[in-house]
């Protein structure tokens, strides 16, 4: 059983991943916290929770984190994700209320109340745990490992050679890259790979119980929003649903121990991943970086997982 916090900003694809984290029998969510990121920090958290009402799972704690990045003005992905960060899917009001305290401290008391460490998983910008990294270092060793989903190794999906979720915040992203916890990097890389075909969104469309209801509608706005010809994809690719995927079945994944650094002050490359692939500066490696995927695996599993979720 692999225990975890997610911290997320939802977002299509973070929906999705929250969706796959529940249904599977060997992740127990232990908590989920909200950053700024693909919406406004209030809209993230209310879309949270929204989804847990949505899989009857209010008894997940849910904070929100901070309002902002670090050191810099907030980017929002609302040009993908539309005003409600999860449009295209009816999903109902939240009916419980989200923890009195910050992020960091719903992290904090769920690593004090677990007898072994865990996981967290990052499927937004990182600005949550660097916080909780920089306040708690004393729950450090609490950490098993930290999985993200964020950057790229000469991709880049805002900025020709950045990914979104580094790109909100790079101050906060060097910080965990830097503190020594064991990092899994799912970058644009893999996430490129993990799509949807048409035949798996047909299969999904024929799923009759709620959560496959709102995924369909989710995957249909998402489609159209994610514009699949500009770039030149088959089907339709699912960030954040790595991370989760990779917790369930490594083996589904080809990925590299490599050292990554994070640019903060290049003039056209601030936010990038630097990926030592080769090894050519002899820097500590610091993360398993995954770059390639079976999509065919990867695509079952979010569909059984879907097909799991009562009617």
């Amino acid at each position: 059983m692999e225990k975890i916090i997610l911290d997320c900003d939802p977002g299509h694809d973070d929906a999705i991943a929250m969706m796959i984290a529940v249904a599977n029998p060997n992740i127990e969510l232990l908590a989920v916290t909200t950053s700024a990121g693909n919406q406004m920090p209030g809209r993230t958290l209310t879309n949270a929770m929204s989804l847990l009402t949505l899989m009857k799972r209010q008894d997940i704690p849910v904070a929100s984190g901070d309002k902002k990045p670090l050191m810099r003005d907030l980017i929002t992905g609302v040009s993908m994700h539309g005003v409600t960060g999860l449009d295209g899917a009816d999903l109902p009001h939240p009916d419980f209320f989200a923890q009195n305290v910050p992020a960091t401290e719903l992290i904090a008391r769920v690593l004090q109340e677990q007898d072994d460490p865990v996981t967290i998983v990052v499927t937004g910008p990182c600005t949550n745990i660097a916080l909780f990294l920089s306040v708690h270092p004393e729950l450090v060793n609490s950490i098993k490992q930290i999985v993200i989903m964020g950057g790229g190794m000469g991709l880049g999906n805002w900025e020709p050679t950045t990914e979104f979720n580094i790109l909100v915040d790079p101050e906060a992203a060097k910080i965990v890259f830097d503190s020594g916890v064991p990092i899994v990097l799912a970058p644009l890389n893999v996430a490129f790979e993990a799509q949807l075909l048409d035949e798996d969104v047909k299969k999904i469309n024929k799923i009759t119980n709620p959560v496959g209801e709102a995924v369909s509608g989710l995957v249909a706005y998402y489609g159209i929003a994610f514009g699949q010809d500009r770039w030149g994809f088959k089907g339709l690719p699912l960030y954040d649903p790595c991370t989760i995927a990779w917790l369930i079945d490594p083996d589904m994944f080809e990925g590299r121990v490599c050292n990554v650094e994070i640019e903060t002050k290049g003039e056209l490359t601030s936010g990038e991943t630097i990926i030592d692939y080769y090894n050519m500066t002899h820097r500590k490696k610091n993360a398993n970086v995954l770059f390639h995927i079976n999509r065919e695996k990867f695509a079952h599993l979010v569909i059984s997982s879907l097909e799991s979720f009562d009617n």
